[in-house]
């Protein structure tokens, strides 16, 4: 079975799709398309991970973008128009051109390649989701509805913003120089570890 065939949720089934914490500076992202969707996706990389590697393709790009990537050395920008060869060596790959054939085109490039792709404001032609992301230092939390809402992810992100204590990764670091010294084996670190961490979860 094709691991990167997308299987369409019923009305009453559950989020099925899996998080993970991408290392994107060790990775080699591609976005076709230099416009204002383009610039909010490459915002949305830098933001969570500033040296992610990503080159940006597309005949034109808007000054905003231009700017944006110059301040970041791991960015690249190719004034060209998108070829197939320019998939080499990817790791994922978002589409978010003005127009949907060239979207489609890549799209089904990349299931070729066994590549993940996401081609913006459509769900169906999408591997992956950009969902909402909190950092708080060593913390952070992803945030997806499914493709269904990003104004409600964006609410939640803007909640649990708030209601998480800005001291938390101070604990976090703390915890983990704990962690450094505790002796025995690793049943027994986890075990101890989650002693201390049991107030964690206990509401006032």
């Amino acid at each position: 079975m094709d691991t990167y065939d997308s299987q369409q949720p019923t009305a009453n089934s559950q989020n099925e799709l899996y998080p993970i914490f991408l290392k994107l500076q060790n990775l080699s992202v591609l976005i076709v398309g230099g416009g204002n969707v383009g610039l909010e996706k490459l915002s949305f990389l830098l933001k969570s991970s500033p040296r992610a590697v990503v080159e940006v393709v597309a005949p034109e790009f808007l000054e905003a973008l231009v700017t944006l990537a110059a301040k970041h050395p791991s960015v690249k920008l190719t004034q060209k128009r998108f070829k197939k060869k320019m998939l080499k060596k990817r790791n994922m790959v978002i589409a978010c051109t003005d127009d949907l054939k060239v979207n489609k085109r890549v799209y089904d490039l990349c299931r070729e390649r066994y590549l993940i792709c996401n081609i913006a404001d459509t769900p169906d032609l999408c591997d992956y989701y950009l969902g909402g992301i909190v950092t708080k230092g060593n913390v952070k939390i992803a945030i997806s509805t499914n493709g269904k809402s990003p104004t409600t992810a964006k609410r939640l992100r803007e909640f649990f913003e708030e209601v998480i204590p800005e001291d938390i990764n101070q604990m976090v670091e703390n915890l983990n120089e704990y962690r450094k010294t505790l002796k025995g084996d690793f049943e027994e670190k986890v075990q101890k570890m989650n002693e201390i961490t049991e107030t964690l979860k206990k509401k006032d």
